[in-house]
């Protein structure tokens, strides 16, 4: 068992019981309490996975693409760049439609076989449109546009989300099945209980059918987190040079110490011998470009992956307050002032975020860093200059 940083006694009481059921665990130093696994965790298990292990997000993760821009140039320019990103690109949980000409809605994946491993008919069609429908958008929470730039002055645009509405009914959906519930269509499984683990055999149907659309689920984000990058890399006027890009919340075939494993990441990035990866601090902190560096026992120990961001250090209810329709009715750790000056300091241009996106609610990355040692190694610091999230209490037709 590999530990990186430290950790509350909630969140290593959930590790200690996913080791009871994994061959190998570790826990990554922006880990934080999450379902069943905690969040910054690693699972290898044999011949099985775990679909709440996964996530309801299936196949979030991070994409960076270093410009041919250099940053005197977008400077002047930074809050008119800031408005069109966040006119063009949709933001925000529930149903936002990609109304963009060049929507992604002819993509090869909306033709693949794996959609047949969704067992319901009606359901797989509404939600093949649906993932038609909100291909190259956002969704809300923590998840981002990012414009920076690093050490040598280049701009880098970066983004953040998953597999949208696609990913969660899915997830919702199999962990349903797993626990002997039905498959309610679109609506989010009430009856699933995300706090008690279920593992499916790969040799079985509903083990190879999850394995089947948790890899589409996978194709999906990638698509849509590269056609929003360089949708933004468009609109900015710059070229592509390279491309930087990762899931954290899946599952690998992997081989370890001569064994094939299922390798579960939640919130973890991938970070084998020279892997690049794309890791976002807070809103108002630097991220970084890293790469997984030379063979040590710590990596091998973790499986080969580190942090995927800088963790939180507050839940969103404790940093923003409790809302009840509309109305603040227990007040949160951070104000509106203490947000606006932390960002005012660092001169960010902002569109959207929350009170529980702020720096505040964060970790400092460089620190989560260090304590992951000798396993990676930092290639590029991207410090924000335009951050584009979410409005403030967005609609979520699953929660209001």
């Amino acid at each position: 068992m590999q530990i990186f940083g430290t950790h509350d006694q909630e969140t290593l009481a959930q590790l200690m019981a996913v080791s009871e059921r994994a061959e190998r665990v570790a826990l990554m130093a922006d880990g934080h309490r999450g379902y069943v696994m905690p969040i910054g965790g690693v699972a290898a298990y044999d011949g099985r996975v775990s679909p709440i292990g996964v996530g309801v997000d299936i196949a979030c993760g991070n994409a960076a693409i270093r410009t041919d821009l250099k940053t005197e140039i977008i400077r002047p320019h930074l809050e008119a760049y800031a408005d069109e990103i966040a006119a063009t690109i949709g933001f925000g949980l529930g149903r936002p439609t990609n109304t963009d000409v060049d929507a992604p809605v002819d993509h090869p994946l909306f033709e693949s076989p794996a959609w047949e491993a969704i067992p319901d008919g009606q359901t797989r069609d509404e939600l093949r449109d649906r993932a038609r429908a909100q291909l190259g958008t956002v969704g809300g929470g923590n998840h981002y546009v990012d414009v920076f730039s690093d050490e040598n002055d280049e701009v880098w645009v970066g983004v953040h989300f998953g597999s949208r509405g696609f990913g969660f009914i899915a997830a919702h959906g199999f962990v349903a099945l797993a626990q002997n519930h039905p498959w309610k269509g679109l609506q989010p499984q009430r009856a699933a209980n995300m706090n008690h683990e279920v593992l499916l055999d790969l040799h079985t149907p509903l083990g190879e059918a999850y394995w089947a659309v948790m890899s589409l689920a996978g194709e999906y984000a990638y698509a849509g987190r590269e056609w929003v990058a360089r949708r933004v890399v468009d609109i900015l006027g710059g070229t592509e040079l390279e491309l930087v890009h990762n899931h954290h919340n899946f599952a690998w075939k992997e081989q370890h110490e001569g064994r094939e494993w299922v390798v579960v990441r939640k919130g973890a990035t991938p970070a084998f011998p020279g892997q690049r990866g794309f890791v976002g601090g807070s809103m108002g902190d630097p991220s970084v470009i890293l790469r997984g560096a030379e063979a040590s026992d710590s990596a091998a120990a973790a499986l080969f992956s580190t942090v995927h961001g800088a963790g939180r250090v507050m839940g969103r209810m404790e940093a923003k307050g409790k809302w009840k329709k509309g109305r603040l009715v227990r007040p949160g750790r951070i104000t509106h002032d203490q947000w606006a000056r932390w960002m005012d300091r660092v001169g960010v241009v902002l569109r959207g975020g929350d009170l529980d996106e702020a720096p505040q609610a964060y970790r400092r990355l460089r620190h989560v860093l260090a304590a992951q040692g000798d396993t990676i190694q930092v290639e590029h610091t991207l410090d924000p200059l335009i951050v584009c999230m979410a409005p403030a209490r967005t609609f979520d037709p699953y929660k209001d």
